[in-house]
């Protein structure tokens, strides 16, 4: 199968451009440096012609950005998908609690939930927690010689290459009739931040490392703090533990 995965250079794309290659499928990066730019949907008709599927993980860092690229970037794929005369299913990742959260990056990615599921396509909705190098960011800040972790919240986080498996099994397989919900992915570990933070200030060596628990203040913390990150029941769980990816990695972590 030819897929196209937009964002193909990416952390998560490279991981599912690299699986497709390995379950013997042609994979087609779509991003901005091979002419396709889902937030102004230059190149996407062109690179959609020959397409059997579509992963799409191509998203933004940048607060400005995220109603032109998350949101926006998702309603041009769409509608891009829903003009051609076949149909070509359309795989996006998401992220658990994106819709019980008052955080701005989440509102966009729900945003962009609905607004696929309104198109007429194939589409599947993939959610998953955190990966490990942007868990172990999110508690590794340190500011001065206390390590803060927000009281209540917990983290379950997962390996970006076992992801990238899945999106890749998933878009390759029987394509559903109009839009679907995949069960959440999630890694096999649930960790109460002090504790994340404490593993990642010892494997950076650092000496008594003193967390320090915070109140959960605003509504993106509290939001947390009430499990927001954490992954349905029924999700489906694999990849790489959190400890076994730490273990393998040097004293200064990626950030992402």
């Amino acid at each position: 199968m030819r897929v196209v995965v937009t964002g193909g250079r990416g952390n998560l794309g490279r991981e599912v451009m690299r699986a497709l290659t390995e379950r013997g499928h042609q994979p087609v990066n779509a991003s901005r440096r091979s002419g396709v730019d889902v937030r102004s949907g230059a190149g996407l008709d062109a690179v959609l012609k020959r397409a059997d599927a579509v992963v799409h993980t191509a998203d933004t860092l940048r607060p400005w950005e995220f109603r032109a690229v998350t949101l926006g970037g998702a309603q041009r794929l769409a509608d891009a998908l829903a003009a051609l005369d076949r149909r070509v299913p359309l795989v996006y990742i998401s992220i658990v609690g994106v819709d019980r959260s008052p955080y701005a990056y989440y509102r966009m990615k729900h945003a962009a939930e609905l607004a696929i599921s309104e198109r007429p396509i194939a589409a599947t909705v993939v959610r998953a927690t955190q990966f490990h190098s942007l868990a172990a960011a999110m508690v590794g800040m340190r500011p001065g010689p206390f390590i803060p972790a927000v009281r209540g919240m917990r983290l379950q986080p997962v390996d970006i290459r076992w992801i990238g498996e899945r999106l890749a099994q998933i878009a390759t397989d029987a394509p559903p009739q109009g839009f679907t919900r995949h069960r959440d992915l999630s890694g096999p570990d649930r960790f109460a931040t002090q504790e994340l933070a404490l593993r990642v200030a010892r494997h950076a060596a650092r000496r008594h490392p003193r967390v320090v628990s915070i109140p959960p203040v605003g509504g993106t913390l509290r939001a947390f703090a009430d499990g927001i990150a954490l992954p349905a029941p029924d999700a489906e769980i694999g990849g790489e533990s959190f400890a076994a990816w730490l273990e393998r990695q040097p004293p200064r972590l990626p950030r992402r």
